[in-house]
Formats: C-alpha cells, structure tokens, sequence
C-alpha cells in the first residue's frame, strides 16, 4: 500500500500569528522551548538573560547567554524587510552590552544587508559573530504553523581558523597540554553524538572547560578538568541570584540522596560563583583515560541536568526565609 503524504505549505502571512513583532513575535521567541529552537538552527546553546534591555535611551529586543562560554548575544527582531536602521541598532545595542554574538531576525533580508553581514564575518576577529535570519512559518493542511529560521547570513568559521592560523603561526605555537585540551573536546564531542546525548557536542578549543544551559539565566552547568581530576557542577552566579544557591541547600539530603555520591556544596559568598559540584581523581594526560572520562562526564551532566534543572525553574517568589549562622534570616530573593 503506498503512503500517503501531506503537502508542505508556506504561511504567507506571519502577522496573522504575531501580530506585532515587539508584543507578540519577542515573547514568543523569548520562550525556553522557542529560543531553543533558534539555538538548534545557528549552533549555540542560547539562555535568556532579559527582553527589552536597556541600551541608553534604547532597549535591545533579547539579551541572551552562549551556555558553552558565557558570552553575550544579542538579537534585533524586525518585520518586514531589513534596513539601514535597523542594522545601526544592532551595532550600538551590542557595543552598549558588549554582546560579541549579533543575529538579526526578520522577514526578508536585502542582498545588500546579507552582504554587509558577510563582509563583517569576513573582516572581524573570531570571537564575534553575525547572524542574518529569515523567520518563515509551515504548515501541513490544518495543522497547526511551526516556524523555521533560514539562515541567510552566518560566520564562515573555517576561513577565520585559517586566516587566524597562518597569522599566528610565525608568533607562537601550542604547547603539549593544549594539544591535548584540543584534542579531548574533539573526541568528547564525538563521544556525546555517538551516544545520542541531549547536550550539544563542544566546539573544539584550547580550554579546560565548557558550559551547558539548565533552564534559568545566570545558571549554568559545567564540565571541566585538569591534569589529574575531573569535575562536573552546577554554577550560580552570586551577584545576579544571590539567595539561589541557600534555597537549593534546603533540598540538599534529598538531592544528595539522587546521586551514587555525595555532592560538595560551596557557597562561595565572596566570589562570583557559587558552585554544587562532584569529581573523580583521573590521569588526563594519558588518552587511554579519556573514554572513562567521557562516560562519567556525560552520565553525571545527565543526571545534574535532571536533578537541578526543574528545582531551579522552580525557584519562585519575592522573599524566602533562609538559615543563617545565627538562626533565621530574612533575604529578599532575586527572580
């Protein structure tokens, strides 16, 4: 019997759905599930920090985190096809916020404009970034719209690694230990596509360390190592959540009692991050260690994602009573 297939229609009006790109389009992208899957489209894990960001006198649509290295990024939504004022915004929003991460959203792009976003990724350093994307919706018969982000413009990573490389070649070289950092986030990434893991695969660096969301802003979940001990934590940013990590303590025995070890909880009040976090002793300089490692670290980021993420979504409300050394003590909670 042969199949029976639906036909793939454009939406041509995206307006009937998002009426207004500020009350209605911004929000919606703002949304876990939906800047998730903008995320999944330009290859960055991406947490919302804020909508509607100040800038001076201006607001920047969403401010947003890359999980993998705590950078910023910036989007400008706009309907319609792209202009010249628009693009001046974009620039001055990320000088304002120092976002190094720029995707500019809209219905149509310009050739003009794709090009000028394609000059930028050609001539700029790295470490910056430009997206221009064309949001579109389909449907299939009746049902419901789903949305899909055409990337029109996007950094040429291969030319920059290249052209970088020929430059410093003559200045400096790398050293044994971060041939081998390189080499392990290229075979961890390998490891987590292999075994159909949630995470993304780790772009390859010259770093101990890489950073996956949880669900929150200002939360992050990190994987990290040195040359004889392997860690995997929760990180919170003090400054920007302080009470966070005391309102997790209080479930602390029955969290603890979720994992095959227990956890070190360190408050860390004087620095910027508070972290819950457990580890292994292992050799990782010698590559016959690594698969062992990659095992625990995956399994245990599985399991720290799962414990934490929904206690941290959770987290509600204007004040909590927290213990302190003296007893209790009122703290007004930062949502």
């Amino acid at each position: 019997m042969a199949a029976t297939f639906g036909l793939l229609e454009r939406v041509t009006n995206i307006r009937a759905h998002w009426p207004r790109e500020d009350t209605d389009f911004t929000p919606w992208l703002a949304a876990e599930d939906n800047i998730g899957i903008l995320g999944d489209a330009i290859g960055i894990e991406l947490e919302v920090l804020d909508q509607e960001r100040n800038v001076g006198q201006f607001r920047a649509d969403i401010l947003c985190k890359n999980s993998a290295d705590n950078t910023l990024v910036l989007i400008e939504n706009q309907f319609a096809k792209t202009d010249h004022s628009h693009l001046g915004q974009l620039f001055t929003y990320a000088a304002g916020l120092d976002a190094v991460t720029l995707i500019w959203i809209v219905e149509t792009f310009t050739d003009e404009h794709r090009a000028a976003l394609d000059w930028l990724n050609r001539i700029t350093h790295d470490k910056f970034h430009f997206f221009g994307i064309e949001i579109e919706l389909w449907k299939i018969g009746d049902s419901p719209p789903a949305p899909k982000f055409n990337i029109v413009s996007k950094p040429n990573e291969w030319a920059k690694t290249i052209k970088e490389s020929a430059e410093a070649s003559h200045l400096t070289s790398l050293t044994p230990w971060q041939e081998l950092q390189f080499e392990f986030w290229k075979q961890f990434g390998t490891f987590i596509t292999a075994n159909n893991s949630a995470f993304k695969p780790p772009k390859p660096a010259v770093t101990s360390w890489m950073g996956y969301g949880i669900g929150r802003a200002y939360t992050t979940l990190i994987v990290t190592y040195s040359k004889n001990e392997a860690w995997v934590y929760v990180q919170l940013d003090n400054k920007e959540r302080a009470t966070w990590f005391r309102l997790l303590q209080q479930d602390q025995l029955a969290i603890d009692a979720e994992f095959e070890e227990e956890l070190i909880w360190e408050e860390r009040p004087d620095l910027k991050y508070s972290r819950i976090r457990m580890s292994i002793v292992i050799d990782m300089t010698d590559q016959n260690n690594w698969t062992s490692a990659f095992s625990w670290m995956l399994k245990n980021m599985t399991k720290m994602k799962a414990v934490f993420k929904p206690r941290i979504k959770a987290i509600s409300g204007e004040i909590a009573m927290l213990p302190d050394d003296n007893g209790e003590q009122l703290i007004t909670a930062q949502i």
